[in-house]
């Protein structure tokens, strides 16, 4: 029997953002067998968009909100009886800031193929186009949502990208994204860069990299839309 290959797959971040998609990926889907995805319901509908004739329940699904040890069981299984496997993240790019890696880092323990495929992953798309430092980054996920803490956090993030140069990526819950921007504004010194990244490969797209003394008299509404924060020297 030969074993199974993992194939991480392309996912959109937008509806409309198909051209971020690989011409390759009705191939890629054909190929497995099994899929692990963050949204099922989203991947399915995703799925038959590309691949009309699918016939959606001649295959495994399983989840992948919270990696446990018996989901790992259930994935290397299906690898050991030589199944291809198929993982999927609203990330748009699986494996970065996505608990899919997880089960990744299981597949590459026990010697399996892995194959990645690129897909718009808001955090390398918003670093390319904000002209900060792309030779040093780091991605913080949620910054606390104590205000005492977040201050205490973003000017932590703040020296260490004056000292180092380093860009620093981190996002908020959609309902908070404004909040996120005026604690930017309130505790950051007035000359430090902060490039917003929103709704990334959609119809209404913006990145755009300015510094504080900018964005405290041009707040756009970032209200309930995908943002991707950056900080840099």
């Amino acid at each position: 029997m030969s074993k199974g290959k993992v194939y991480l797959l392309p996912m959109l971040l937008q509806e409309e953002g198909w051209e971020a998609i690989p011409a390759d990926m009705l191939k890629w889907i054909q190929q497995c067998d099994a899929f692990f995805v963050e949204n099922e319901k989203t991947t399915r509908r995703y799925f038959k968009k590309i691949w009309k004739e699918m016939i959606i329940d001649n295959y495994v699904w399983q989840p992948i909100h919270k990696v446990e040890d018996a989901q790992i069981k259930a994935f290397t299984q299906l690898l050991k009886e030589g199944k291809n496997i198929g993982i999927v993240s609203e990330a748009g790019c699986a494996g970065i800031a996505d608990p899919g890696q997880l089960l990744v880092a299981a597949a590459q323990q026990q010697g399996y193929t892995v194959k990645p495929y690129v897909g718009p992953s808001s955090i390398l798309l918003s670093l390319m186009a904000s002209g900060m430092n792309g030779q040093l980054f780091q991605f913080h996920g949620y910054l606390p949502i104590d205000a005492a803490e977040r201050k205490k956090k973003i000017q932590a993030l703040e020296a260490d990208t004056k000292l180092t140069g380093c860009t620093q990526l981190f996002i908020e819950t959609p309902y908070r994204n404004n909040q996120m921007l005026e604690a930017l504004i309130q505790n950051c010194h007035p000359n430090t860069r902060i490039c917003i990244g929103v709704d990334i490969t959609g119809p209404t797209e913006l990145i755009k990299t300015a510094d504080i003394n900018y964005w405290k008299n041009n707040k756009p509404e970032l209200h309930k839309k995908s943002v991707i924060f950056l900080m840099g020297a």
